[in-house]
C-alpha cells in the first residue's frame, strides 16, 4: 500500500484555510499514487482549539468541512482527516476528538480518539468525550487500525508507568490490523524529540508492524509541532521521514519505504529551528509582519535579534538601544554590531532624560512613603519600564509586534521586571536556560560562519546596567549553578533534599527554590512564551499564587 504523510501546518479556526489546503494536499497525494493519505490530529480545525470548543458554531463549521470535503476529494484516494464530531450519548462531554475516514464522496467510518491527555500542556478532557473501541478499517485490502495521537503511547513501558488501563494498539493488532496510523499534534520539546521515536520504534518492534506515524507541523500560540512523520517498518526501523519543523508531504511504499529527510542533529540547532518556526506562525497567524524589540548589547536580546531576523526576514525587525547612565560604551558597540551582521534597522532612543525625569517627580513622594534602603530597587525596575513604555510606543504606533528577550533562569528566579522588560507579545527564548542561551547563540555563529552575534557579546559577564558595574551574578548564584538547581526542581520535580544530595550548597538551592515560589505571580503575567523543554513557565505548569509550603 502506498500511503501518503501529509504533514501540514493548520491554523486554528481557518476551517476555509485548513480544508483547502488538505484538498491540495489529498491531489496531490493522489497524483503520485498515494491509496491512502493521512492528515494530523484535528487538523480540520487546527490543534488546540481549547475554549473554542465550547461555541456551537466552531463544532458546525467542523462538521461542515467534513461534509464539503466529501464532495472536494479526489475519489480514487481514501483519506483520514481529523476533526471534532458531537457525541451520541447524553451523559459524558458532548464531543469526540475524531478521524473521518473518506473515500468516494462519502465517510467510510469515524474513528473516536480513546486515550484523552489531561496533564502538562494538554486538557482534552475538558472538552472530549473518549471512545470506547478501536475497529480494523480495510484500505484497498489492508486493515489499516487507525488511531490519534496519545492511543499510541500507551503501549509500551515508559518511564513512570502507563497513564491509561486500555491499550487501542493491542486491540487493533488483536483484530488483525496489519498497519497502524497514528495521526498525531504531539507538540515538540528537547527531550520528547528522541523519547517519541524510541516509543515508537518500540511499538513497531513490539507487535511487528508497520506503524504510520503522521505529526502535525507548525505553531499554535506556547506549542510548537515538529512534524518529523514517519513510517516505522516491523522491525522499528525509520523506513520514511519527513522534514523537521517544515510544511511536508511524502508518499511511501509501506514495503519498500522512503524517502528520508534531512533533520538538525544537535539540541541546539533543534532548539533554534523550533524558535524561529514557533515565532513565525504566532506572528503570521495573529496577523503581525513586523518585529520590534530592545537591543541591550547582551546575550538574550542577541539571540532573539537572531530568531526573528530568521522568522520575520531582516527587512521586517526593528532593533532599539535604550542607554541609561548605567548602559557602559561596549554595550552600545555590541548593540549596533549586531544590528549591522544581521542587516536590520537599528535606532538609538536614549532615556536617561525620561529616567531623570522619574527621579524627580517620585523622589519626594515615595520618600514620604517609606525610606530607601540599601537594596531599593524601584528606580532600576523604573528604568526597565520605561525602555517598555518606549517599546509598546513604537508598537503601538507601526503595529509591530514586541519579542521579549528573558530567558528561563532569569524568569523562574525573578530576575526580571514585572510591566518592564517582562512585558511584549512573544516571550521567545523564555524556556532557554541562560547556559542553553549561550550554547544556541554559538549554533546561529557556527551556521553562519562567522561572529554573527560579536565575540564580545558571548564573552561578557551578563548585566542589566541598571546601576553602577552591575552584573548578574551580584544577585545570582553563577548561571552553571543556578540552572542545576532549576532544571532538576522544575523539570524533575526533585525536593530540596535531593538536588543537596548531588553536591550543591543548601543555602543557595533553598534561596533559589524560594525565589522561584515567590516569583510566581510574576510569571503568571508575562507574555506567551515558546515551550521547547518538557516543563516550560505557562499553561503545562500551574501553581497556586498564595501558598506556603512547610513541612509536618
Amino acid at each position: 500500500m502506498r500511503v501518503a504523510l501529509c504533514q501540514v501546518d493548520p491554523t486554528v479556526g481557518d476551517f476555509v484555510g485548513n480544508r483547502a489546503m488538505t484538498v491540495r494536499a489529498a491531489v496531490a497525494a493522489a497524483a503520485e499514487g498515494a491509496q491512502l493519505a493521512v492528515f494530523p490530529e484535528l487538523s480540520l480545525c487546527g490543534y488546540p482549539p481549547r475554549d473554542w470548543l465550547e461555541h456551537q458554531e466552531f463544532i458546525a463549521s467542523s462538521e461542515k468541512s467534513v461534509e464539503l470535503l466529501c464532495k472536494e476529494l479526489p475519489k480514487a484516494i481514501t483519506v483520514a482527516v481529523g476533526f471534532v464530531s458531537r457525541a451520541e450519548q447524553v451523559l459524558g462531554r458532548r464531543l469526540h476528538n475524531s478521524l473521518a475516514v473518506i473515500r468516494d464522496g462519502r465517510v467510510v467510518h469515524v474513528v473516536h480518539k480513546r486515550l484523552l491527555p489531561t496533564y502538562d500542556v494538554f486538557d482534552e478532557d475538558r472538552y472530549f468525550e473518549p471512545g470506547i473501541a478501536s475497529t480494523v478499517v480495510d484500505v484497498d485490502g489492508v486493515s489499516v487500525g487507525f488511531t490519534i495521537c496519545e492511543d499510541i503511547w500507551n503501549d509500551v513501558e515508559v518511564k513512570g508507568g502507563l497513564r491509561y488501563r486500555g491499550n487501542p494498539i493491542a486491540d487493533l493488532v488483536a483484530q488483525g490490523a496489519s498497519v497502524i496510523v497514528n495521526a498525531a499534534a504531539s507538540p515538540f520539546t528537547l527531550q520528547k524529540r528522541e523519547a517519541r521515536t524510541k516509543m515508537l520504534r518500540e511499538v513497531a518492534r513490539h507487535h511487528s508492524r508497520p506503524i504510520v506515524f503522521v505529526n502535525q507541523v507548525g505553531g499554535n500560540d506556547d506549542l510548537i509541532f515538529d512534524g518529523h512523520s514517519a513510517v516505522f517498518g516491523p522491525d522499528g526501523e525509520v523506513w520514511a521521514r519527513a522534514h523537521e519543523f517544515h510544511e511536508d508531504q511524502i508518499v511511501c511504499d509501506i514495503k519498500a519505504g522512503g524517502p528520508i529527510r534531512e533533520h538538525a542533529t544537535s539540541a541546539e540547532g533543534a532548539a533554534l529551528d523550533a524558535l524561529v518556526l514557533g515565532t513565525r506562525d504566532y506572528a503570521k497567524k495573529c496577523g503581525f509582519r513586523k518585529a520590534v524589540l530592545g537591543l541591550s548589547g547582551g546575550i538574550d536580546s542577541a539571540l532573539t535579534a537572531c530568531i526573528a531576523v530568521r522568522a520575520f526576514g531582516k527587512e521586517n525587525v526593528l532593533g532599539v538601544a535604550l542607554p541609561t547612565r548605567f548602559s557602559s560604551e561596549g554595550s552600545l558597540v555590541d548593540a549596533k554590531a549586531l544590528a549591522v551582521n544581521l542587516g536590520i534597522e537599528f535606532r538609538e532612543v536614549p532615556i536617561d532624560q525620561l529616567f531623570q525625569s522619574y527621579i524627580d517627580g517620585l523622589t519626594p513622594h515615595l520618600d514620604a512613603i517609606a525610606p530607601t534602603f540599601e537594596k531599593d530597587v524601584t528606580f532600576e525596575n523604573i528604568q526597565s519600564r520605561i525602555r517598555c513604555a518606549v517599546l509598546m510606543g513604537i508598537s503601538n504606533r507601526a503595529g509591530h509586534l514586541l519579542l521579549t528577550t528573558g530567558n528561563k533562569s532569569e524568569i523562574a528566579v525573578g530576575y526580571c521586571t514585572l510591566y518592564g522588560d517582562m512585558a511584549g507579545g512573544l516571550a521567545v527564548i523564555s524556556d532557554l536556560p541562560k547556559t542553553f542561551v549561550y550554547k544556541v547563540s554559538a549554533e546561529v555563529n557556527r551556521q553562519a560562519g562567522m561572529d554573527l552575534i560579536p565575540k564580545s557579546t558571548m564573552e561578557k559577564a551578563p548585566s542589566a546596567e541598571l546601576r553602577p558595574d552591575q552584573t548578574d551574578q551580584d544577585s545570582l548564584p553563577p548561571y552553571d549553578v543556578l540552572d542545576a538547581i532549576l532544571e532538576r526542581y522544575i523539570e524533575e520535580h526533585r525536593s530540596v533534599d535531593d538536588i543537596v544530595k548531588l553536591g550543591l550548597d543548601r543555602a543557595t538551592v533553598e534561596r533559589v527554590v524560594r525565589l522561584v515560589t515567590l516569583s510566581e505571580y510574576k510569571r503568571r503575567q508575562m507574555a506567551p512564551g515558546l515551550i521547547v523543554t518538557r516543563k516550560a513557565f505557562g499553561p503545562g505548569r500551574r501553581y497556586p499564587l498564595a501558598a506556603k509550603l512547610t513541612r509536618p
